[in-house]
């Protein structure tokens, strides 16, 4: 298949984030739908990390079957080891320093005088510092729901070499079913992004957090946007030792959020609704993947 035509499958496969994003623009959604939409996206990104942790875990799995078999030796187990637990601990620690970081920064800005919020004397919006108007300055909901955009980018990036590599080998019955199946994941994962927002958290000024739709499509092409660069970098070259840095650096930052989430919705004390939703969001997770299995991938 030409370049162009996989292109044009890695757009559609990552294009569909969008459809699950405008549940972030919810005006004060009641509690008990908040909490269970919350729980439902943990559902779904819980399968997440199942399935690119079986994904990465392959190379493995097939390195032991062949010490196992008396055929290969004990030095692919290890350099496939390393690599996963590298970009596990990547994926997981670094975004605990990434967010200490934020929230240092945003400490930083709210003690400096004439900060919104501080009283008499404020700033207007131009005067504000450069700091005031970077990430540091936003939400806690909204600095969650961008870290699991990424850690969904870099799960994302990884279908995209899926999609590209089967197209380049001219694979085009699998290189369609692979983007059919991707794209229902990316709707369900659309919702994930946008869980935090719902939870009618407030900005700085007091104000309910609803996100603007820049917002929502800036979340979308840092989530959906790695399909289509995967889907160019695997049409021309294939590794697997790069899909399993990203789905290992995927797996560790979904695990943070999920954990984030799951700290929010325990404090709701409604676990009948907690797990539900996770049900929920586990069922449409493997719906989705069992067209991708049809595939035989």
């Amino acid at each position: 298949m030409d370049l162009g035509r996989t292109l044009l499958l890695g757009f559609l496969a990552g294009a569909t984030i969008v459809l699950g994003l405008p549940v972030g623009r919810l005006r004060r959604p009641m509690p008990n739908l908040r909490l269970t939409l919350s729980a439902t996206a943990v559902g779904v990104l819980v399968f997440l990390v199942w399935d690119v942790l079986s994904a990465a875990w392959e190379p493995i799995d097939a390195a032991l079957g062949a010490v196992h078999d008396h055929s290969g030796g004990i030095a692919p187990v290890i350099g496939w080891g390393a690599l996963f637990a590298v970009g596990l601990a990547i994926g997981l620690l670094g975004l605990v320093g990434y967010d200490r970081l934020m929230a240092r920064q945003a400490r930083r800005v709210r003690g400096t005088p004439g900060a919104v919020g501080l009283g008499p004397g404020a700033m207007s919006v131009g005067e504000r510092p450069a700091a005031f108007r970077g990430v540091a300055s936003w939400s806690p909901a909204r600095r969650l729901a961008l870290l699991i955009a990424v850690g969904i980018g870099l799960h994302n990036f990884a279908e995209g070499l899926a999609i590209g590599q089967s197209a380049a080998r001219n694979e085009i019955a699998l290189a369609t079913l692979l983007v059919i199946g991707f794209a229902l994941h990316n709707a369900t994962e659309g919702f994930g992004i946008v869980a935090p927002l719902t939870a009618g958290q407030t900005d700085g000024a007091g104000q309910v957090d609803r996100p603007s739709w820049q917002f929502l499509l800036a979340m979308a092409l840092i989530a959906g946007g790695p399909t289509f660069l995967g889907t160019l970098v695997g049409h021309g070259f294939t590794s697997e030792q790069v899909s399993v840095i990203f789905l290992t650096l995927a797996a560790g930052s979904i695990l943070y959020v999920v954990a984030q989430l799951l700290g929010v919705a325990g404090r709701a004390r409604r676990m009948d609704l907690v797990c539900l939703g996770l049900l929920v969001g586990l069922l449409a997770g493997f719906a989705t993947d069992a067209i991708v299995t049809a595939a035989g991938v």
